[in-house]
């Protein structure tokens, strides 16, 4: 929702840099993680530039927001695509039914094209979730360091090509004029977007991590969708037709596939 909100004010480049410009200002007391500079900013252009700049210009360019939660969230079906060709990790038997679930969803989801979701707002949310995805496993890559200095430097990354694509697309007097011309909706939405949903909230989900097994924390996860979902339908007035409806069923439900710490039995 604060996506949208701020995406009145700004362009889509423009919230991208005004975001991660507020989510990086602790690196003034904040230490550099212990990674190197290429890996910082392969990370920090796939895991934060691609993900959200792609995300917003799909929302500006026709992707509901509520719906817009659900098709990133198939970030997990793509690693898991990827993981198995560049990390040699054989997805499982519960994986790759959650797999085919969550695909069978966006494939119900696409049909849905028309009216209020554009082929281009899909296609771009869905190159936001590959993006993610990606970094995903760059992330993988890198050694263990504290959550929050790592997501607070790589928030230094997204800003350069943000504002160069701002200055690209929008105008040389553009970022001037959005900066001068910003409401109070719009600044609320920035400083939500950068301190809240970026600093604050991997801040919290790191910590959750580090205190609890994963499998009694991700599963938390499959909440974000549904809560997004309902959001954008009460305040925007989002709409869900019964075919949109069961594709973002079986997406989650193939989310959940994967994610929930099934017996062990169930496993084998």
């Amino acid at each position: 929702m604060a996506t949208r909100i701020g995406l009145d004010d700004l362009t889509p480049p423009q919230l991208a840099a005004a975001r991660f410009l507020i989510a990086a200002l602790p690196v003034a007391v904040l230490p550099r993680p212990r990674v190197a500079w290429p890996a910082l900013i392969a990370v920090g252009l796939t895991l934060f530039a691609g993900q959200f700049i792609l995300q917003f210009f799909g929302i500006a360019g026709g992707m509901p927001p509520g719906l817009a939660s659900v098709v990133v969230q198939t970030q997990a079906l793509f690693t898991i695509l990827f993981a198995a060709p560049l990390l040699h990790e054989r997805p499982t038997a519960l994986q790759t039914c959650g797999l085919i679930l969550g695909l069978a969803g966006l494939a119900a989801i696409a049909l849905t094209v028309g009216a209020d979701l554009t082929l281009v707002g899909f296609v771009l949310t869905l190159g936001s979730a590959i993006s993610w995805a990606v970094g995903n496993l760059l992330l993988k890559r890198l050694p263990p360091v504290p959550t929050l200095d790592l997501m607070v430097w790589l928030s230094l990354v997204p800003p350069a090509p943000a504002l160069l694509l701002a200055l690209a697309l929008d105008g040389p007097g553009s970022i001037a004029q959005a900066v001068t011309g910003v409401t109070w909706r719009g600044l609320a939405a920035i400083v939500y977007l950068g301190a809240v949903a970026t600093v604050l909230a991997y801040a919290i989900w790191g910590d959750l991590l580090r205190r609890y097994p994963a499998v009694a924390v991700t599963p938390f996860a499959l909440l974000v969708p549904f809560v997004a979902a309902a959001g954008s339908a009460l305040v925007f007035g989002e709409r869900f037709g019964p075919l949109r409806l069961g594709g973002m069923a079986l997406v989650l439900l193939g989310l959940a596939v994967i994610v929930l710490p099934w017996p062990r039995q169930a496993a084998a």
